[in-house]
């Protein structure tokens, strides 16, 4: 029965470590906040990244609706400078996912990809999809 307790206390005492980690572990925006360098879209097994034409003033409807986004926040770059990175964390445990919106030779590059983990479950790509709906709405 000691041993079960024991046993536990530990799984306990990992999964708050495991979660206070993911949640104060710092953001280094250099390291995120690079350009999309890919020309197409793509679906990712940690992420994915989609590129379609679009107007300069799409861009400005991006960062609106990710700014709008629940536990959504920007950790680099403006409208004016055509290039915005965003954090967005998951609801329960707040793994912090990362989405890259840029502006570059008529086309909107969007790329969104998980911190920690392997797999995504597919949501960086239906985000993607939203914020592309919204830029297309025009």
């Amino acid at each position: 029965m000691k041993l079960v307790v024991y046993l536990l206390v530990f799984i306990l005492v990992f999964v708050i470590s495991g979660s206070l980690f993911v949640r104060l572990a710092p953001t280094d925006a250099r390291r995120w906040h690079q350009p999309v360098e890919a020309t197409e879209s793509q679906d990712l097994t940690g992420g994915a990244i989609r590129v379609f034409e679009a107007e300069p003033d799409a861009l400005a409807r991006i960062d609106a609706a990710a700014r709008a986004l629940p536990r959504t926040d920007v950790i680099a770059g403006s409208v004016d400078d055509r290039r915005v990175t965003y954090r967005t964390r998951s609801k329960w445990i707040g793994f912090p996912d990362f989405t890259t919106v840029e502006y570059v030779d008529g086309q909107i590059r969007m790329f969104a990809r998980l911190r920690f983990g392997r797999s995504d479950l597919g949501v960086n790509g239906k985000r993607l999809e939203r914020l592309r709906a919204v830029a297309e709405r025009g």
